[in-house]
């Protein structure tokens, strides 16, 4: 037993760890320089990130040693349970900022959908790598798009307007990846147009139409719906080169840009460690990528391809929407900075994809 710890320990991809372990620190760093510069009122949320960090590496280096496979062969249970919890998260769940996503643990808030979008990423995967695809994929795109649309639809009913659009991201970008004919996204995209349509005349509440107007206007209502975004960009240009120091951001630290410490964590890295420490967070996540495309290119299985595939596009989704509503060319919804934002389920969730593919790294090698 200790022998193959050690081999599969001698196997990991320790770079492709640090990166996302020097990304986590990075995240930490912030957040207790926010808890400084506040009086040391949210130092709780800085013990917290602590744990999550903690946590989320035991749930990586868990996952790395569970062979992949296993998770193929159960997509569909997998599949099922992530149905079950969204409902169950719809009776049971408690209601933060207007969205009944959470359960309450020992007074700990776990958002079951982050997980979800692993299970997606792995049903997907499956499908996509089964050999019938090719010759049958107006089947295969129509079965994608249900089993999508039953985990969209249950979170738009909470709702969760971003991370429903982060589960539809995946399955258009898998669809990419494997190869669909043109013809399919033109569908998609005459169907989104009259889905949104639909969702503007009957169902988006007003502040979900206000943020949409924000985007389209990033200086409409600054008082309002409009200043979260105007304070981020204050906060992004006035960091300079090297920034202000750590607990020296005006915006974050005088608490004039809200949910700092999630939402718009890269503002306040932005305005604290400027050019240089964003130069710096590009660098982690770039080797990540490229770690990660490294590994696409030893695997021989097409399941371990697509998976690594569909958790690179929502990382980078994850990642450009939520630095994009910092920078303001992206609207406020509620995205977090991977492996930076302050958040349980989002660090706990993003360090167990890793594991995933870590396990993956690990078989292409022994």
């Amino acid at each position: 037993m200790w022998g193959q710890i050690k081999l599969y320990l001698k196997n990991l991809d320790w770079l492709l760890f640090s990166a996302i372990l020097l990304l986590a620190i990075f995240g930490l760093v912030e957040i207790y320089s926010i808890a400084l510069g506040q009086g040391g009122e949210n130092f709780l949320n800085f013990q917290k990130q602590i744990g999550f960090i903690i946590l989320g590496t035991v749930a990586l280096l868990s996952l790395s040693f569970i062979d992949f496979q296993f998770l193929k062969s159960i997509n569909r249970y997998l599949y099922i349970g992530a149905i079950l919890i969204l409902l169950a998260v719809l009776v049971v769940g408690d209601t933060i900022n207007g969205t009944k996503g959470w359960f309450n643990v020992f007074g700990f808030g776990i958002q079951p959908v982050e997980v979800v979008k692993i299970v997606l990423i792995i049903f997907l995967a499956r499908m996509f790598s089964t050999a019938t695809f090719k010759t049958r994929p107006l089947k295969y795109f129509v079965l994608s798009g249900l089993a999508t649309l039953g985990l969209v639809a249950l979170v738009l009913v909470q709702p969760d307007f971003g991370s429903a659009l982060i589960l539809s991201f995946i399955w258009v970008f898998m669809l990419i990846v494997a190869g669909f004919n043109k013809r399919y996204f033109i569908i998609i995209f005459l169907g989104a147009a009259i889905i949104f349509t639909s969702a503007w005349l009957f169902f988006f509440q007003d502040y979900q139409k206000e943020r949409i107007m924000t985007f389209l206007n990033p200086t409409h209502n600054s008082l309002d719906q409009g200043y979260n975004m105007s304070q981020a960009i204050i906060a992004v240009g006035s960091g300079g080169i090297t920034g202000r120091g750590v607990g020296f951001g005006s915006q974050s630290q005088l608490k004039f840009l809200p949910e700092s410490h999630t939402d718009f964590i890269f503002a306040v890295i932005g305005e604290e460690l400027g050019f240089m420490g964003v130069t710096l967070l590009f660098l982690f996540y770039g080797i990540f990528f490229f770690r990660s495309v490294a590994a696409i290119r030893k695997s021989k299985d097409d399941f371990a391809i697509f998976f690594i595939l569909g958790s690179l596009g929502l990382i980078f989704v994850e990642m450009f929407i939520n630095i994009g509503m910092n920078i303001g060319i992206m609207p406020v919804v509620g995205i977090a900075l991977p492996f930076i934002s302050y958040g349980g389920s989002s660090i706990i969730a993003t360090f167990m994809l890793i594991g995933i593919i870590q396990n993956i790294i690990i078989k292409s090698k022994i």
